[in-house]
């Protein structure tokens, strides 16, 4: 099934990776999006090993590397700053055989644009795409301005608010909100606000405050607090709500809220999608977040999207009664995946941000007393669910 077309919609972390692979497959890949200009959605994102690994094996292990914050140690406190747990990442690395990294979105971005591009790929912005005519030989998306293209094959990988879903699903599934807001950044590495290598989690309250060491001598922070949903968003205040939520709170968490540069943060309602009944009808497939996307509260957002990637072009090269055979194997395997996780995400963002206060409270009590070991053979668990264990 070489010399194949595949169009993608979408430009995010999914559907770049998702072109790379078939490109370096042999397809020949459009990648149209509706943006006029590349912009990544928040500031930064965990890499888990699941992820890396995918990344290393389409040859981009060595600038991964390079963008990738050296993660050593995690650690949970109290509000007050007072140490919950720390935990060594070392077993974690040591089992799974990749370290993890967190990575700021922009770096990612073009990382993966440069090697779409340089592969041969083609990329088209400013193209909404706003249907799709499916017929026996191939399939054609078409575009608001009358625009179409033509291909064996169509990945609608356009996001948390997708258009393409209802063309799958056949009905319209809206995105869930998980009741908390999250307002996240970069701000300059400091040795006052957290180590270096060390992953820093404040809880409290219902809120978390975390920072993450990335590359270039950036801490990658967010901040998250339950919210009635359509609460005010005014970039001239966050600075001061930002106060108000974490009044009280730890040193570095002040420290954090002081250096971010309001015009740079980005504030989400956090929402989910599925799961969802099929991820494929005919010659088109869902991928990433249009199938799947998932509360961050497990760092496997864009993991999953990589892992789609991974799997859809895998199936699409080892298989050759049919693209429709291929994109229903596809289908199979990542609909165990994602359900999994979309829901073990959505269970741990109730735990974390208090929807069951009880819960929340008896989960800040477990932190202090679980054994690091637990916690990094947990979070091996669900890396080593991915395709390249």
């Amino acid at each position: 099934m070489h010399g194949l077309k595949a169009i993608v919609i979408g430009a995010g972390i999914g559907g770049l990776t998702t072109g790379i692979a078939l490109r370096q497959a042999g397809y020949e890949v459009e990648i149209h999006d509706r943006v006029r200009e590349l912009r990544p959605i928040g500031s930064g994102i965990s890499l888990w090993s699941n992820g890396v690994k995918v990344l290393n094996r389409l040859g981009l292990d060595k600038k991964l590397a390079e963008i990738g914050g050296q993660m050593n140690q995690m650690e949970y406190r109290h509000l007050s700053g007072t140490l919950l747990n720390r935990i060594s990442l070392k077993p974690l690395v040591d089992s799974v055989g990749q370290r993890p990294y967190p990575v700021a979105r922009r770096d990612l971005q073009n990382i993966l644009l440069d090697a779409f591009i340089s592969a041969g790929g083609k990329l088209t912005l400013g193209a909404k795409c706003i249907g799709i005519l499916d017929s026996f030989q191939n399939v054609t998306a078409k575009f608001e301005d009358g625009s179409s293209t033509t291909g064996d094959l169509l990945i609608a990988a356009d996001g948390v608010r997708s258009l393409l879903r209802q063309y799958i699903l056949g009905e319209s599934v809206e995105p869930k909100y998980a009741g908390y807001v999250n307002w996240n950044g970069l701000v300059p590495m400091s040795n006052d606000i957290a180590p270096v290598d060390m992953w820093s989690i404040y809880v409290g309250e219902h809120k978390r405050a975390s920072v993450m060491p990335l590359a270039g001598d950036r801490f990658y922070f967010f901040f998250d607090v339950p919210l009635p949903k359509g609460t005010p968003n005014d970039v001239s205040t966050y600075r001061q709500e930002l106060k108000e939520h974490f009044q009280g709170w730890a040193e570095p968490v002040q420290l954090v809220i002081d250096r971010l540069v309001p015009e740079t943060v980005a504030r989400v309602e956090i929402h989910d999608v599925g799961p969802i009944s099929r991820l494929v009808k005919g010659r088109v497939a869902l991928l990433g977040d249009a199938a799947h996307a998932t509360c961050p509260d497990l760092g496997q957002g864009g993991c999953q999207a990589i892992e789609d990637a991974w799997v859809l072009a895998n199936y699409l090269i080892s298989t050759n009664v049919s693209v429709t055979d291929a994109l229903r194997r596809y289908e199979n395997e990542r609909k165990v995946r994602i359900t999994d996780i979309v829901n073990k995400a959505r269970n741990r963002a109730e735990t974390i941000h208090g929807k069951d206060p009880e819960v929340t409270q008896k989960w800040y009590s477990q932190l202090a007393t679980e054994s690091p070991l637990e916690v990094t053979q947990a979070i091996g668990k669900i890396i080593s669910g991915g395709p390249l264990h």
